[in-house]
């Protein structure tokens, strides 16, 4: 009688203990994550009175990281169900590094920057969850964003990381020194043939010339701007490229008429820092230059006492075909290998980001575009446009762009090594070592060759 009773005391004890257990851990168990309206109340990602944390990886220094602390103690502030923490991760290149070691690993981000050349490795590493997944499950409107800005992270009809920061290049130039030579200094030249002729106006009656940095991306953009497609299968979004173009018509004219202007003295070759180039055209050294939409506000400061500045679209020449410029900048992605919840908080904050109150105080901050298009209704960016008018040509650029194949941009996972090996091509026919059709010859060779290696790689 004693033993049994024992046996019923120790299965009650035990039945106890498995109770307590369960209830435990019931209580720890995130519920699903639940997608509203109001920022403020609808983060119901987790139970529990922890919220949940959010690790961004970004590449954002300087002004545009304290853009970037200031973005997330907003939202942070705005409720108390997510934490969202930046940290800076060094360069695009140093951050994307970084992000390729943390895949296999839980050490990782759960918001990651990359830049726009980082789009097909991104896909091809399977550890995203594409956006259109969030976008589907909630209805969320895309409308209200710029598509010209959505159309290069949109791929096989699915967004796959929220635009963040974007920019294009444009055309700058000495309004002063246009007056100076004789020319018209609101009416900026629009095609290659144009410029030409300016700069040697500028040159013999102003006595400064034009001046270029060699920048990969410059290329991919003249190919852009002539409705050209820098890789085959349609910029690599029809199906997976194999082939670079860079050395077909669109880039043999580019590159000619680049070397023109340097070999007759009109324009300087500044090599490939855009820092130098800056630099000139500020202290008035040179009279005309390219340079991206992000460096607007800078440079306008710093010649604000010494001249006045023009912008221009991106030149074209006379009888391309129609195109229009590609975004540059960055996008944010979602990895896959967090919990559910978590990816539901990066999801909040995301849409927190690109709100129009956030995107103009993004766009004034750093000078990037602002995605969201009621941002242009917010007092804040009213104000610095007319402070900034020279802005209005980038949004015009960006609007008049056609959505297509070529404006879209091209897609390879090496597209880094390209962009070198793009510049190593100028730089070569710039200074005469090699003629533009073969400098082009072989670096299409060399992109394509490596193009080949990474299908391979991603294939198995």
């Amino acid at each position: 009688m004693k033993r049994l009773n024992k046996k019923i005391v120790l299965h009650l004890t035990m039945a106890f203990i498995l109770l307590m257990m369960a209830a435990c851990g019931q209580a720890n168990t995130p519920q699903p994550a639940v997608s509203g309206k109001d920022s403020k109340e609808t983060p119901k990602v987790a139970a529990g009175n922890e919220p949940v944390k959010v690790v961004w990886w970004h590449a954002m220094s300087g002004t545009n990281g304290k853009a970037v602390d200031q973005l997330v103690s907003d939202f942070n502030s705005s409720q108390n169900k997510i934490q969202v923490e930046a940290i800076y991760q060094g360069s695009y290149d140093d951050s994307l590094k970084k992000l390729k070691a943390s895949m296999d690993s839980k050490n990782g981000p759960s918001i990651a920057q990359v830049y726009e050349i980082g789009s097909r490795f991104m896909i091809d590493s399977k550890a995203i969850t594409p956006m259109q997944k969030f976008i589907d499950l909630e209805k969320y409107d895309l409308s209200q964003l710029e598509e010209n800005i959505l159309g290069y992270y949109t791929i096989d009809g699915k967004l796959n990381s929220m635009p963040f920061n974007t920019s294009n290049p444009i055309l700058y130039y000495n309004k002063d020194l246009f007056k100076a030579a004789g020319l018209d200094p609101e009416k900026p030249p629009v095609t290659y043939e144009e410029v030409s002729n300016v700069c040697a106006k500028l040159t013999e009656n102003a006595k400064v010339p034009c001046g270029f940095t060699i920048r990969g991306s410059y290329m991919e953009q003249f190919f852009a701007n002539q409705g050209a497609e820098l890789v085959n299968n349609g910029n690599g979004r029809k199906s997976q490229a194999t082939e670079s173009l860079l050395n077909s018509e669109p880039g043999l004219k580019t590159l000619t008429w680049w070397k023109n202007m340097v070999d007759t003295k009109t324009a300087i070759n500044f090599g490939r820092k855009p820092d130098d180039t800056i630099k000139a055209f500020s202290a008035g050294q040179i009279a005309l230059t390219i340079d991206t939409t992000a460096s607007l506000r800078s440079i306008v400061k710093s010649t604000e006492n010494s001249f006045k500045v023009g912008t221009g679209f991106l030149p074209k020449p006379s009888d391309a075909k129609e195109g229009g410029i590609i975004v540059g900048g960055g996008s944010l992605y979602i990895m896959n290998n967090r919990s559910e919840a978590e990816q539901q908080a990066a999801w909040e904050f995301i849409k927190f980001a690109v709100t129009p109150k956030q995107q103009a105080n993004w766009h004034v901050s750093t000078a990037y575009f602002p995605i969201t298009k009621k941002a242009y209704d917010e007092q804040l960016l009213k104000d610095n446009m007319a402070k900034y008018p020279q802005f209005q040509t980038a949004v015009d650029q960006l609007h008049k762009t056609k959505n297509n194949l070529s404006s879209q941009g091209a897609l390879i996972g090496v597209f880094s090594e390209a962009r070198s090996l793009t510049e190593n091509a100028i730089e070569e026919a710039l200074n005469g070592k090699n003629a533009p059709s073969e400098a082009l010859n072989a670096a299409a060779k060399e992109i394509t060759g490596k193009i080949s290696v990474y299908n391979k790689t991603v294939s198995k």
